[in-house]
């Protein structure tokens, strides 16, 4: 990557030095006419971002950015031209057969050791970074009543107890009016359920139901798929270490009921207020029944405190939205390059979104751990290609006009951008949509692109914090888990300074280079993690709601 540096002077970005693209870095863009110091002059107006012709392309010639093909020219490009979307005819997606398998193996890095955070140990051996009340919901009717409720504890009953951090509502839109026996109906039951086990819940299993969903509280959460509240100064049970990855296929028909893993040897009656129960007379009956539940569990985590654990006890989803072309240049990498620090530290990363990174299908593969890992990450995407395809589109729909307008022209070159984020360490796991991550290191989890439905998928995964990355700006944040922000681009950081937590933009500017800002961002997770540190999405409380991602007929 050529290293712009600050000032006036025209500045373009280049990804790899077999590249005939490059993108404009200077804000505002450069008008028509503005010569490079290498010589190279603009005949169009190029914005912000957007790519810019380095030498002169031949109608169908290659486009090419981070050494990739990532269109055809529909006619000849001069040099100095904006290249853009409809300059570009968009390679076909790459066929799922005939791929590097575990080919690619990084030269091991050494340990990283002493680094640790301030975290709740579970029951189950897992460890939160937040201390929360959750309520689960079997179905959307009754998240009215369980929100009125949840207002209440926050004002009545949250102050007494000042070592829990929030009350949330797990609201959603499933439970009822759906189609519960479909075999794709395994997703959003299992992800609801791995949701209620979170780490940052401390094991708390509180439930509200309506009575007579199809979604009832014993299928969500059968006997033996919680562990047990432990009273203070209990030893926690060892949690699962490591084992193979949860590589079930969406669609296969697996039976929900096979729960996670749960690291107490006991369950507890599952703590359910069902709003039709003939005891409760009037609304304000179903509301107080729901205080005096969340009171019981608030005193169980009031009582729980923060202690010094490894590094490798964080559970991390790295996510981007509203990306830009700067997101594979400046926060993409750093992310990447923090990722890379994670894994040494013996902690768990997951990176997501099919679509985003279905076009690097072979970079994924080439790196996976084993030839079964390989070929979990492509029955994903074959499901996945099968899945768009009944809705007659393809990857292609992921790219939104927000992404056009930063300067990305379609899906491959989205794609590329995306995919550094997991950084160069082998692959060891995929975890298929809805289910809990049983392993350390970096894993897949797949998910749709969709911001809120990756987040809600990465929660139920088990992440205990969350780093998002974006370069057109989103206020996206989770009740659930705290969102560390990375901004792209230092126009963004500026204008949104009390909404962005990091500034990688500082790398284009020439100010700080990926390492600089993957550190940053390392140093940064341990403190927001430990509650020494909140994020702008926690101060100012924006929350997103969950999302569950139902392939399965409504009916």
């Amino acid at each position: 990557m050529t290293a712009p540096s600050a000032g006036a002077v025209p500045l373009c970005i280049t990804m790899d030095a077999r590249d005939n693209v490059a993108i404009v870095a200077n804000d505002g863009g450069l008008p028509a006419g503005t010569v490079f110091p290498s010589g190279l002059r603009l005949v169009d107006k190029v914005p912000q971002a957007h790519k810019v012709a380095l030498v002169d392309i031949p109608e169908g010639g290659e486009v090419r950015r981070y050494n990739v093909a990532i269109g055809y020219a529909l006619r000849a490009i001069p040099a100095g031209s904006w290249v853009h979307e409809r300059l570009l005819r968009m390679p076909a997606a790459r066929e799922l057969v005939g791929l590097p398998i575990a080919t690619v193996q990084p030269p091991a890095q050494a340990p990283l050791t002493g680094y640790t955070f301030e975290g709740y140990r579970n029951p189950d051996g897992s460890v939160g970074t937040r201390n929360i009340l959750a309520i689960t919901q079997t179905v959307q009717c009754v998240a009215g009543v369980t929100d009125f409720a949840v207002q209440r504890i926050k004002a009545e009953l949250l102050p007494k107890y000042p070592n829990v951090d929030d009350v949330v509502a797990l609201e959603h839109s499933y439970g009822c009016g759906v189609a519960i026996d479909a075999p794709d109906a395994v997703i959003p039951i299992r992800t609801l359920r791995n949701i209620s086990l979170n780490p940052n819940f401390g094991g708390e299993v509180m439930v509200v139901s309506l009575g007579c969903e199809k979604l009832q509280p014993e299928r969500l959460l059968p006997p033996g798929s919680f562990a047990i509240s432990l009273a203070p100064g209990t030893p926690a049970a060892s949690g699962p270490q490591g084992g193979a990855a949860a590589l079930g296929r969406p669609g296969t028909g697996v039976d929900e009921r096979n729960v996670a893993d749960v690291g107490a040897s006991e369950a507890t009656a599952l703590d359910v207020v069902c709003l039709q129960d003939d005891a409760h007379v009037g609304f304000m009956s179903m509301v107080d029944a729901i205080l005096r539940q969340a009171e019981q569990h608030l005193q169980r985590l009031n009582a729980r405190r923060r202690e010094t654990v490894p590094a490798s006890e964080l559970v991390v989803g790295v996510q981007c939205g509203g990306s830009d072309a700067f997101s594979g240049v400046t926060a993409n990498p750093a992310v990447g390059f923090c990722t890379d620090l994670l894994v040494r530290a013996g902690a768990t990363v997951m990176f997501s979104e099919v679509t985003e990174v279905r076009d690097g299908i072979d970079q994924l593969t080439s790196r996976a751990s084993t030839p079964e890992v390989a070929q979990a990450m492509i029955d994903q995407m074959a499901w996945y290609d099968a899945y768009l395809a009944r809705g007659r589109v393809d990857r292609s729909a992921n790219t939104t006009p927000g992404n056009k307008k930063g300067g990305l022209s379609n899906i491959v070159e989205k794609a590329m951008g995306s995919i550094v984020k997991s950084g160069s360490s082998v692959i060891s796991g995929v975890v298929a949509p809805g289910e809990k991550a049983r392993q350390k290191g970096l894993l897949y989890a797949a998910t749709p692109a969709s911001d809120f439905i990756c987040g809600t998928l990465q929660i139920a995964a088990g992440m205990n914090l969350h780093v998002f990355t974006t370069g057109r700006g989103t206020p996206y944040g989770l009740a659930e888990v705290p969102v560390i922000k990375v901004a792209t681009r230092s126009e963004l950081a500026r204008r949104w300074h009390d909404l962005m937590d990091v500034n990688a933009g500082r790398i284009a500017d020439g100010e700080a280079g990926i390492e600089d800002i993957g550190w940053e961002l390392f140093h940064l997770m341990l403190d927001v993690a430990s509650g020494r540190r909140k994020t702008w999405a926690e101060q100012w409380q924006l929350h997103n709601a969950l999302v569950l991602f139902n392939p399965a007929p409504v009916t």
